[in-house]
């Protein structure tokens, strides 16, 4: 859902993209400027083929919508794999940068708690949420890799691209309308901002409306 548009709008911006994916048939874009190649992010020599002369990788894999048990199996042993290969080049803050679609859970909301701790969130949901804070926690322990975090808002999906969104660091971004939530249009813009200008190196950042 994230990783199309971000793909697409690098491809419309003028970018030279690499994919690395699990299974290529399920990848229709075609482009001049696309390369596909089979890959396993869970697999450090997988992120060391791919990555190796690469400005940027980015990572927006996940176990898919509302499955838990594959956001818990790909979130922080993915990071994991993702740093290990990025090291493996031996190029340190020099090497690709590494920018990670996060989870809106660790953001903190108006009442100073964090999103995942409001009450009456089902089960599976905290678990996904908790799976990427973790993967945040370990990224926050690395400082031999440049990275980035990007957290959508509360409620992403598919929309409208607008080309306009709000940032935050910390705080999760509400609109006047009450509600936390950006296109996967707009967020995928972000992205590429942020491989474009590398404003939040080594840190977390959130976009929304």
């Amino acid at each position: 859902m994230i990783g199309s548009r971000i793909l697409g709008e690098a491809l419309d911006r003028g970018h030279d993209v690499l994919a690395v994916v699990r299974d290529p048939s399920r990848l229709t874009t075609a482009h001049p400027a696309l390369r596909l190649v089979t890959g396993n992010v869970l697999e450090p020599s997988s992120v060391l083929s791919a990555a190796d002369g690469q400005d940027v990788v980015v990572s927006a894999v996940g176990g898919g919508h509302g499955d838990a048990l594959g956001h818990l199996a790909t979130a922080e042993p993915g990071t994991r794999a993702l740093v290990a290969g990025l090291r493996a080049l031996g190029r340190g803050v020099a090497g690709p940068r590494l920018i990670s679609v996060g989870g809106a859970g660790p953001l903190r909301t108006s009442d100073g708690k964090l999103l995942w701790d409001t009450e009456g969130l089902p089960g599976p949901l905290l678990q996904i949420m908790h799976a990427h804070g973790d993967a945040l926690d370990y990224l926050r322990t690395v400082s031999d890799v440049r990275w980035t975090v990007i957290s959508p808002s509360a409620l992403v999906g598919p929309g409208s691209r607008t080309g306009t969104y709000r940032s935050a660091l910390d705080d999760l971004i509400v609109g006047e309308d009450g509600k936390s939530r950006i296109s996967t249009e707009d967020f995928a813009v972000a992205v590429v901002d942020e491989i474009e200008h590398a404003r939040h190196l080594d840190s977390r950042f959130t976009v929304g409306y």
